[in-house]
């Protein structure tokens, strides 16, 4: 019995270059529990490089690309653009539910198709720095700790580079146009850092970009074409021959529905996140010592993205208990493990890490008392260093006064030491009211961040915020749509608070 082979009919080939750069520490865990943390880092067997693996980097792309097309939590289907880029799947949900035939059956999986971007695998440039994080969960009822819920992480600095590499067979049969389209959606979203890969990515990981894009074109029906790229050099550069994608046409309108919210406030007490003293360079003999990141060639003092989104949760749901005792919103809100059954939500929170600019450290030595003698524990002295906003010179001061009313935003920044930023995915009107009672609290110091909150510290004061809602109307034009904006003032507008309370009342009539 005789057999045809049926081979793809490839008529261009796009060839991508581009160095990938963390932005944020990043987990590429192996998934293997055996180590000296609970997730260690996926590394090359021979050079002892960070490895980035080709699955890692398609599924952050195509996820993105499905979101940009049909918003967040919508379902796949064979006419989506991601299934168009990156495969399509016979076990689609709309399919599922029907009560298909066998043939039927048949018939769907031979129209499967494999993904036309071929995406390498890639290795870090150098050996990379590594940091340690570790985290905890915390019991909301009593805000301590729970029985064996710590556990550690193994990281990629910021700056780790990846040299990437992506290339898109076009068959004949094939829309080059849609294809393109797509290749240049998630091209740009890497560029300007729209994309994470690794783990926690909600909490402020994995934050990544692209400077700049070097891309070949290859037409295999002309002669030239398919010599230069049979001869064209796999595994190095070519910057003499690159050149932009050509004839795309960016008519597809970003439809994912998100809230941003940026927030600028000042450090009123001091602040600790205890960390690992280790990550500090200097000679720190302090038992306790801030959490720090390397950034920029140094470590810099931040405030993590799970640190702010654990007091958010927690006061989420004293807000919610107060009103009702039902925690469906902060679930949804947050994402949820439930233990018995598995089942298990992300959440739709996106909280970014944050350095924490304009600060002074200084050690500060504690005691333990015991309360029966009122004298002090054997051997319970131990020193802490927490960040303590900067003081500001009187000459700086001065002159921060006399300029407080120029436009020039680099005047004013001394008083700026945490810039939070939020992202709500899929918001809801009741959800933005309890987002902005949480930024309330924040704002007047009445939620502390971070640890030792019961001795005054982690208390911050607003200073500025911006709240802006991207939605998509009726399909067709994006809508920008401005709830709030206070710059640099303290005073709010009666429209203002007509529109603020307004979201809070939504969420009085859910609960």
């Amino acid at each position: 019995m005789s057999r045809e082979r049926i081979s793809r009919n490839i008529v261009k080939r796009i060839i991508v270059d581009g160095v990938l750069v963390l932005d944020t520490p990043t987990c590429l865990s192996n998934g293997d529990a055996e180590g000296t943390t609970d997730m260690m880092l996926l590394r090359d067997s021979i050079s002892d490089k960070a490895l980035l693996t080709g699955s890692s980097i398609a599924g952050a792309l195509r996820n993105y690309l499905h979101e940009y097309e049909c918003n967040y939590g919508s379902n796949e289907t064979r006419s989506n653009m991601s299934t168009k880029l990156f495969g399509d799947l016979f076990a689609y949900k709309d399919e599922n539910e029907r009560n298909l035939s066998e043939p039927r059956k048949i018939q769907l999986r031979e129209q499967d198709t494999q993904s036309p971007l071929i995406i390498n695998e890639s290795i870090s440039t150098k050996v990379p720095r590594v940091e340690l994080r570790d985290g905890v969960k915390i019991d909301g009822k009593t805000g301590t700790a729970l029985d064996k819920k710590k556990y550690d992480l193994e990281l990629l600095s910021a700056g780790t580079q990846f040299s990437l590499r992506f290339e898109l067979l076009i068959e004949s049969d094939k829309d080059e146009v849609l294809l393109k389209q797509a290749l240049s959606i998630v091209l740009e979203g890497l560029k300007k850092g729209e994309i994470g890969i690794g783990m926690k990515k909600r909490r402020g990981f994995g934050k990544c970009h692209v400077e700049e894009w070097q891309i070949w074109e290859f037409d295999l029906t002309k002669k030239s074409d398919c010599i230069a790229w049979l001869t064209f050099e796999r595994w190095g550069t070519q910057p003499h021959s690159s050149k932009q994608l050509q004839n795309v046409k960016r008519e597809q309108i970003d439809k994912r529905n998100r809230l941003f919210i940026t927030a600028n406030f000042k450090l009123v007490t001091p602040l600790l996140i205890r960390s690992n003293q280790t990550l500090i360079q200097n000679k720190c003999s302090a038992d306790t010592v801030h959490l720090h990141s390397y950034r920029k060639g140094g470590n810099k003092p931040i405030v993590s993205g799970t640190s702010i989104a654990g007091v958010l949760w927690h006061r989420a749901e004293r807000i919610v208990k107060t009103l009702d005792k039902d925690l469906k919103i902060v679930n949804e809100l947050f994402g949820f493990v439930d233990e018995e059954t598995k089942e298990a939500k992300a959440s739709r929170l996106l909280v970014d890490e944050t350095i924490i600019e304009n600060t002074s450290e200084l050690v500060q030595s504690r005691i333990a008392i015991d309360r029966f003698t009122g004298g002090a524990y054997h051997g319970a002295l131990f020193q802490e260093q927490p960040i303590y906003p900067a003081q500001v010179k009187e000459d700086d001061k001065k002159k921060k006064d006399k300029n407080k009313y120029k436009k020039n935003p680099d005047e004013s920044r001394k008083d700026v030491n945490i810039s939070l930023k939020i992202e709500l995915q899929n918001p809801k009107e009741y959800e933005i009211g309890l987002l902005l009672l949480l930024l309330k609290d924040l704002w007047v110091s009445d939620l502390p961040i971070g640890g030792t909150s019961s001795i005054g510290r982690g208390r911050l004061q607003g200073l500025e915020a911006r709240i802006v809602w991207y939605n998509c109307n009726s399909g067709s034009l994006e809508e920008k749509r401005s709830i709030f904006e206070n710059q640099g003032k303290l005073i709010i507008s009666e429209q203002d608070k007509q529109r603020l309370e307004y979201f809070v009342e939504k969420l009085v009539e859910q609960v």
